[in-house]
């Protein structure tokens, strides 16, 4: 799926990736608009320079931190992120290779305009302390990824795929007019 570029030609490659719930724009590392590797160093998620890719998402601080499986999954932590009770965090992974396309990866070519647009929705979400993310001191889900405040606030109305689907937007790309659920990002439009 390709986006209608404000102005320019399409030169940036990215992608968004589902788990079959949540979205995360995949974005690579380096390129002539960002070095995210400067932005978050890799060792901070026990990667290294071989890393092509770096997954950033957004979400409920509780529910990322405390349901690592469905299996995990509680009541209270469904009840904080659901009334936006609870604060938010960033999910940051680096990954070797790019998204599979296909059901639960899309790839869309962008202008350098619209990722300009996009890599600054992205760094606002971060919380900043003295201009450097702030990791939160927990486990990841896997070998290649942490944790980071953010701003805002999860809930019914505001949740990981409609901070994606507002990154979307933000960047001029085509996306769904209601994003609360992955398949209003995934969906072609």
């Amino acid at each position: 799926m390709y986006s209608s570029p404000r102005s320019g030609h399409n030169t940036v490659e990215i992608f968004i990736r589902s788990n079959g719930v949540h979205t995360d724009f995949v974005l690579p590392v380096r390129n002539q608009h960002i070095a995210w590797d400067t932005f978050i160093a890799p060792s901070v998620c026990n990667a290294d320079s071989s890393y092509n890719y770096i997954a950033l998402g957004w979400g409920d601080k509780g529910f990322f931190l405390n349901t690592p499986t469905w299996a995990d999954l509680t009541f209270s932590t469904a009840f904080v992120a659901a009334s936006g009770l609870g604060e938010s965090a960033m999910h940051v992974d680096y990954l070797k290779n790019a998204p599979k396309i296909g059901e639960r990866g899309k790839r869309y070519m962008i202008s350098a305009e619209q990722y300009e647009l996009l890599i600054h929705y992205i760094k606002q979400s971060f919380t900043f302390r003295e201009n450097k993310v702030m990791l939160i001191d927990h486990a990841g889900y896997g070998a290649r990824d942490k944790f980071f405040e953010a701003n805002g606030r999860y809930s019914l109305f505001m949740t990981c795929n409609e901070w994606t689907g507002d990154g979307m937007q933000a960047a001029d790309m085509e996306v769904g007019i209601w994003t609360p659920l992955e398949f209003g990002i995934m969906a072609d439009h």
